[in-house]
């Protein structure tokens, strides 16, 4: 059934799910479902009757009815691990007691009717019968059952359970029941979505169990648990996506405008008079403006105007990122890609409205069933087979298209790539809001990034390449050097930083033997000034340690005219008088610890203006190395664990960060770098964490290192020359790291490295 490579990445991300510990094993799924079953499986329901049945099914007020079960119940009796129903009100499941009168009610929420006790035990009655029915139902059904089974089991729910089998917590009762038959994906579209990345053409119909039978054949033939295969699908997967087809032509010449989207990787479209769309929302509101200004610049008949305005503001605000959007001319694909950029707007071009694309497929075919190709911009839903070929053909993207990849950007300073992964996510905040505050425990990397997100940004606006690719004298351009400011300026913010030294401010100097006062630019100033002299280049100030500075006294008036939509405008400095404006190239990135301070102590008008980028520990950066027999990424892992388990309710923003254990940009791999790591920056971090608390510091480094009766650690152990008592001691509080397969693979890799060092002729020579 699953192609190879589908297969393959399947049971890829399934071992590292098991080796993360986030997949249960089968004997506990079975205890899971046995202790559902024994609280409310057909046996039980059938035994209930009256008032007891109704408050035993429907009773949302407590923890132990079957709803709350279904809908909430997160613990070790019943993990929240079987498809989530949450979300809307009570009247999904028919019938619940109103909080405010204490009378039962069904019907919807614009049409609510009351019920008699007697009435809603009725109710009760005919869901827990049409549930006995049901299981009994699915218990005849055949073990892989094809698609034409389940057809028939589709039917059969229909008509036996017409008021539960069609409800997401109907079918995630039956799918408790019968867990070796139904998946647990409780929602159609999402069932319908994991198979077509799976490259499965869902069964035609609409029904919660059609699809179940692909389910069942690809967890058989992969050798896992349904709930396994559907928890590693929404692993790999995400959240379902929209899927777009979007048109190539001005209308003159087929394709015509193809080269631009593939060689810029972006989709854009024309209608160039209409302008910037950032304002318009996707709301009946902005839809009728866009309806006007249409019918003003591009006249039509009304319904020409009302479909171009709903292909228009699509693209502008319907297209999300992480969509897929299908590049065409007429029924032929040019280009499949995934968006990965909001809407942005280059006047310079007659098709200006552009959204960034990461390409994953260049290949050109022909869509298996025709859709869309009146338009320019669709949403494709009605033929699955037109998505699955889409995903066939992106298996083995990212593309890497033409030099390298420009879209317009928002931040000033012309076109500027589309980055990844950390990058891309500060790019992103900025283009949005002009300014990004990094934010994370210690050692998460916040100054790395936003130090190379900087220097990138600036290099690819001045030579077309990152910044480790331009020349010597290109990297002063954008760094600095001596005698020299570049582009990409950073300052340390710190208690005794003040307004002075960021706009402006009379300081002390010598004059002709004089001491007097003289009004200086502060850095943030002097920026601005040279932004608006170069308004083709982006500038950007780092803000180091931003949360340290007393940040309404340093700013002033500038957290007015920071603001996105701000820029520009101009207001006066008390001191100067001068007017001064923030220029849109302008780029501020922070960093803050948190473990120095929550962003929610942060001034609320600047989190208004800032866009904020969590940072956390990442450990799978240290995966595969061990040092000392201790593999780092579960070693960190679990002394996170206890941190966030011993220090409090804030201990999430006092972990210990990756960084410790790394060198530049590589895990430590010296075994006395490692214990000077630990010795010198994190036992004191964590002491300063645990400040008198030698309870809770014992807790986390374990007895080994911490010497309870006498309230000390023990250093002595980071003097020994072998270090056995240190490794052991640092491997006491979480022996369970090496019995997982992180850190089997961890242990093996290092061993393999020793023997090919042994067997090489010059094992002294560089590999």
């Amino acid at each position: 059934m699953l192609d190879d490579r589908i297969k393959s990445r399947i049971l890829d991300d399934h071992r590292r799910l098991t080796a993360d510990g986030k997949l249960f094993s089968r004997p506990k799924l079975d205890e899971f479902y046995k202790n559902f079953r024994s609280r409310f499986g057909p046996d039980q329901l059938a035994g209930l009757d009256g008032e007891g049945l109704l408050e035993a099914m429907h009773g949302h007020g407590g923890k132990d009815s079957m709803v709350y079960w279904l809908e909430f119940k997160n613990d070790d009796e019943f993990p929240g691990r079987f498809g989530s129903i949450a979300g809307g009100s009570a009247f999904k499941f028919g019938i619940f007691r109103s909080r405010e009168t204490g009378t039962w009610v069904t019907g919807s929420p614009t049409k609510v009717v009351e019920l008699t006790v007697p009435q809603a035990v009725e109710v009760a009655r005919m869901h827990r019968d049409e549930l006995i029915r049901g299981t009994e139902r699915l218990g005849g059904l055949p073990d892989l059952a094809d698609d034409a089974e389940y057809r028939g089991l589709q039917e059969d729910l229909g008509r036996i359970a017409p008021s539960v089998s069609d409800l997401a917590w109907g079918h995630k009762y039956f799918s408790l029941m019968h867990p070796e038959k139904l998946d647990d994906y409780h929602n159609p579209d999402y069932q319908r979505f994991h198979l077509v990345k799976m490259l499965q053409v869902p069964p035609e119909g609409e029904g919660r169990y059609l699809c179940a039978g692909r389910f069942v054949t690809a967890a058989h033939e992969l050798g896992i648990p349904i709930n396994h295969l559907t928890t590693t699908l929404n692993h790999h997967d995400g959240e379902p996506h929209a899927y777009w087809r979007v048109g190539t032509s001005d209308g003159t010449q087929p394709r015509n405008r193809w080269p631009l989207m593939r060689d810029g990787s972006c989709v854009a479209i024309g209608w160039p008079d209409l302008g910037d769309l950032s304002e318009f929302e996707k709301e009946a509101a902005s839809k009728e403006r866009l309806v006007n200004l249409l019918g003003e610049r591009y006249p039509g008949t009304p319904q020409q105007v009302g479909r171009a305005a709903t292909q228009v503001l699509n693209f502008a605000r319907g297209i999300a990122e992480g969509d897929v959007v299908l590049a065409c001319d007429g029924q032929s694909v040019l280009g499949v890609g995934r968006i990965v950029g909001a809407y942005a707007h280059d006047p310079a071009s007659d098709f200006p409205h552009r959204r960034a694309v990461e390409w994953l497929s260049l290949d050109e075919w022909k869509m298996p069933e025709p859709e869309g190709l009146q338009t320019t911009v669709h949403r494709l839903r009605k033929a699955p087979a037109n998505l699955v070929e889409a995903e066939r053909r992106s298996l083995d993207g990212p593309v890497v298209a033409r030099p390298p990849v420009r879209v317009p950007s928002n931040t000033g300073g012309g076109s500027v790539p589309r980055l990844v992964g950390v990058p891309g996510r500060i790019q992103a905040v900025l283009e949005r809001k002009g300014q990004a505050i990094l934010y994370g425990p210690p050692g998460t990397g916040k100054t790395y990034w936003a130090e190379r997100t900087a220097l990138d940004l600036a290099s690819y606006s001045l030579g077309g390449k990152p910044f480790d690719g331009l020349s010597d004298g290109e990297k002063a351009e954008v760094a600095g050097g001596p005698g020299a400011v570049g582009v990409v300026r950073m300052v340390s913010f710190h208690p005794a930083y003040g307004y002075e030294d960021f706009i402006e401010g009379y300081r002390p100097e010598l004059h002709e033997g004089r001491m007097t006062f003289a009004l200086r630019d502060g850095i943030f100033k002097l920026l601005c000034r040279d932004a608006e002299a170069r308004p083709d280049r982006p500038f950007v100030l780092i803000i180091d340690e931003i949360n340290r500075g007393d940040i309404p006294r340093i700013f002033g008036e500038l957290l007015t005219v920071i603001e996105k939509d701000k820029r520009g405008k101009s207001v006066i400095l008390p001191l100067s008088r001068e007017a001064f404006r923030v220029p849109p190239n302008v780029l501020l990135i922070g960093t803050m610890n948190t473990a120095d301070r929550s962003i929610a102590l942060l001034d609320a008008a600047l989190r208004r203006r800032f866009g904020f980028v969590e940072l956390m520990p990442d450990a799978t950066l240290l995966e595969g190395t061990a040092v000392a027999d201790i593999p780092l990424g579960p070693w960190l892992e679990a002394l996170n664990r206890r941190i966030c388990e011993h220090i409090g309710r804030d201990a999430r923003n006092l972990q210990v960060g990756h960084s410790f254990l790394m060198e530049a940009g590589r895990p430590v791999r010296d075994a006395a770098r490692f214990f000077r790591v630990v010795r010198d920056e994190i036992i004191p971090l964590l002491e300063e964490y645990c400040y008198e608390d030698f309870d809770a510091l014992h807790a986390i480094l374990g007895g080994g290192l911490v010497d309870l009766p006498n309230r000390a650690v023990r250093h002595d152990l980071f003097e020994e020359p072998t270090g056995l008592e240190l490794v052991q001691a640092l491997l006491a509080p979480c022996p369970e790291v090496l019995t997982s397969l992180k850190a089997v693979t961890s242990l093996g890799e290092g061993e393999a490295e020793i023997d090919e060092g042994e067997d090489e002729p010059d094992a002294g020579s560089p590999s």
